[in-house]
């Protein structure tokens, strides 16, 4: 495995278009894509989810990105969200972050973060449960990612304006 490969997370609050954004950023780049693995969890669960279940989707997100990442032959790959997530979550909805997340959240550092602005609008979806707390989980968003002295950048805009921000932003970091 190359381990000079670059990550590069599409991350944010809920209904910002992280998904959407990072298919075509993979797309557009020609580079491998890693799926957001709590997504697939979270539509099979039958009862409230539990500290237990975090650790899970930590583990599946890890997974998922160490398959693409030894398969991959780009020099980056965009991943859609991150196990920063699980912290999030944990955090808000049961009260703590299980200690394997925290213990892995400085060891498994991503090239760029995109922190994807809540400039639009709210798209409800049965797995999203907060659309009155996207300024709140703006805040914090920027709280964890600076706690991690991460290189982020913030991106804005509707349609193909978010697209090309993302573009530059990746671009940039990129030196191309």
């Amino acid at each position: 495995m190359n381990k000079n490969i670059k990550k590069i997370a599409i991350v944010g609050p809920e209904s910002t278009g992280k998904s959407t954004i990072s298919q075509l950023l993979a797309k557009y780049y020609k580079v491998s894509w890693v799926p957001e693995y709590a997504r697939y969890y979270c539509e099979n669960l039958v009862a409230d989810y539990t500290l237990q279940d975090e650790v899970n989707m930590y583990y599946g997100q890890v997974a998922l990105e160490d398959a693409v990442l030894a398969i991959t032959e780009s020099d980056f790959i965009i991943c859609d969200t991150t196990f920063i997530t699980v912290k999030i979550w944990s955090d808000e909805v049961l009260g703590e972050t299980p200690q394997v997340v925290l213990d892995a959240l400085p060891k498994k550092p991503y090239d760029l973060y995109l922190l994807m602005d809540i400039d639009l609008p709210w798209q409800d979806d049965p797995l999203r449960d907060f659309p009155n707390k996207r300024e709140y989980f703006m805040q914090v968003w920027h709280q964890e990612l600076q706690a991690l002295n991460a290189n982020y950048k913030v991106i804005d805009g509707l349609g193909e304006e978010r697209i090309a921000n993302a573009v530059n932003a990746i671009g940039e970091f990129l030196g191309r």
